[in-house]
């Protein structure tokens, strides 16, 4: 189907692929991982033949659609969502907008002489959006957007009203309902809820094209797909199995690198000091000749790449009082929207609670009333004694100075510390060697999430709230994240759609809106996020997988 041979390409001095080859084949579900900057959206680009290689051939049939979700949106405005989500859904979407305009040409007095072609061409149109079925579009726009979160309003509501993140799942949409023969998404999950994430899931292993994806969510991964593409040092490697599978692989064949190496290298000294002591005797001439020569010839084994991680270990924050939060008698309302009437709830120290619930429900609304960055209508809440709080949501990320490096941001925040060990903080959140030395207004998202959470855990509060604390982080960055939080000794609130970050970390589960979604009384779980999944079935409120 689609495929790359030889491919060379560079930017300056950076070897981006050398000499690089795979195969995308019908039907097959693919992971694309890498370090940032390896390459993965240039190859996306190549696919959509925006970039060309330098060298080699890229082979992508021309009767081929493609469907490309990238994380950059474009411009949104002046019409409904869901006209929005069918309008670049491929040909049916076009279609579908030109029956609308010839409706309203035969309509119009004005154009009463081109009435016959106007009708001529309506016949036409209508004839192909039937067969191609578009008149199930409509409904499945709507099964789609509301898969992904949009309620009843907001698909009928206007698209220039909702935030960039909002867009984002509208742009998934439009890709999603061309029903394209190859799906190429970076990132689909990034702006996702669990429960959009769950349902996106089911799609997309029900999908009958081809699929290639980067995704910094594991468990998104392993549940889709069946072959994983590691782009590394202009090399691509394919692992046959999920990411789980990939991660075992990987780590084998580094052992098995290094033990080789070990040994050739052991069998290359033991040669050079055959070549050093008889290189003077005329009678070993012949001999240290030959071997000479046989050296130069050996394919030299190197050793495997190796992607350092830096542990974070937290220093233990001073302890807080057993009570570190009590909620009495919220309210809180946003317009005729009542998200709280009478909450009652109390958070004692060293629980770990995990906030759930659908859009809407009111998650990031509580986190804010707990920080202090929202108020009650009417209700109090009372934190507890002895408590320094840390409040991550990506606010966050405002506060950080556009003007200096990252580096230069730590010593600014931390100045009675030594550089050595702002440089370690650096280093466990992936800033390490010229990386640490980037301005933060050339960060990405995910790369100014990763700092603000850095600058929060270097000397830690007692009491953390966070608010999708994982959003853009990769994946080492994330798992690094897990395990350190494992070991923090305060107390934590968090809404979080990673469930790698629920099932590490949640002690009990607070459900907002109940089973269904849409029920207001919230319901207080005592175990565990696997132990709340295993009561119910599922893994979010009214998700049924």
């Amino acid at each position: 189907m689609i495929s790359f041979s030889n491919i060379q390409k560079q930017y300056g001095k950076q070897l981006i692929f050398v000499e690089a080859s795979f195969q995308l084949n019908p039907g097959e579900k693919v992971g694309l991982v890498g370090p940032n900057g390896a390459g993965k959206t240039t190859l996306f680009r190549m696919i959509m033949n925006e970039e060309t290689a330098d060298d080699g051939d890229i082979s992508v049939p021309k009767k081929l659609t493609i469907g490309y979700f990238r994380q950059d949106v474009e411009e949104m405005v002046g019409r409904p969502v869901l006209d929005e989500a069918i309008a670049g859904s491929g040909r049916v979407g076009d279609l579908h907008h030109e029956l609308v305009d010839l409706q309203n040409a035969m309509e119009d007095p004005d154009k009463a002489d081109q009435m016959d072609k106007i009708l001529d061409r309506f016949g036409e149109v209508q004839e192909e959006y039937e067969h191609l079925g578009g008149y199930t579009l409509e409904a499945q726009a709507r099964e789609v957007l509301a898969g992904l979160g949009f309620a009843e309003d907001q698909i009928d509501g206007d698209v220039g009203a909702l935030s960039g993140g909002w867009k984002m799942r509208v742009a998934l949409a439009r890709v999603l309902l061309g029903r394209p023969d190859v799906l190429l998404m970076d990132e689909p999950t990034n702006h996702l809820d669990i429960e959009s994430i769950v349902w996106l899931e089911q799609f997309l292993k029900e999908y009958k094209g081809s699929l290639l994806m980067t995704s910094h969510d594991r468990e998104f991964m392993n549940r889709i797909v069946s072959k994983i593409l590691e782009i590394d040092e202009g090399e691509v490697v394919t692992y046959s199995g999920n990411y789980d599978f990939y991660e075992r692989e990987r780590a084998i064949r580094e052992t098995n690198q290094q033990a080789a190496f070990g040994r050739q290298q052991a069998m290359l000294a033991k040669e050079q000091r055959f070549i050093e002591r008889f290189k003077t005797h005329a009678a070993k001439a012949a001999q240290v000749q030959s071997r000479i020569k046989a050296l130069d010839k050996i394919e030299k084994i190197e050793l495997p790449k190796k992607r350092q991680v830096v542990k974070f270990e937290f220093r233990v924050p001073p302890r807080s009082g057993d009570l570190v939060a009590v909620m009495e008698d919220l309210h809180k309302a946003y317009g005729q929207r009542v998200i709280y009437n009478g909450f009652n709830f109390t958070i004692r120290r060293g629980e770990r609670w995990a906030v759930m619930g659908r859009n809407g429900a009111g998650k990031s609304t509580l986190l804010k009333m707990i920080a202090g960055a929202s108020e009650p209508d009417k209700g109090i809440v009372k934190l507890g004694a002895s408590l320094t709080m840390g409040y991550f949501a990506q606010q966050a990320l405002d506060i950080l100075n556009p003007d200096l490096t990252v580096t230069e941001q730590l010593q600014t925040d931390f100045p009675k510390d030594a550089i050595g060990s702002l440089r370690t903080l650096a280093g466990a959140f992936q800033f390490s060697g010229e990386e640490a030395d980037k301005k933060i207004r050339s960060l990405s998202g995910g790369e100014k999430s990763r700092l603000a959470m850095a600058r929060m855990l270097y000397h830690p509060p007692n009491f953390l709230v966070l608010d999708e604390p994982t959003n853009h982080l990769d994946l080492a960055t994330k798992e690094m994240l897990v395990e350190a939080l494992k070991d923090f000794e305060g107390t934590m609130i968090f809404v979080s759609h990673d469930r790698m970050f629920l099932r590490g970390l949640a002690s009990r589960v607070l459900e907002l809106g109940g089973e269904s979604g849409t029920e207001r009384e919230p319901r207080l779980y005592p175990g565990s996020y696997v132990e709340y999944v295993e009561a119910l079935g599922h893994e979010a409120p009214g998700i049924h997988t």
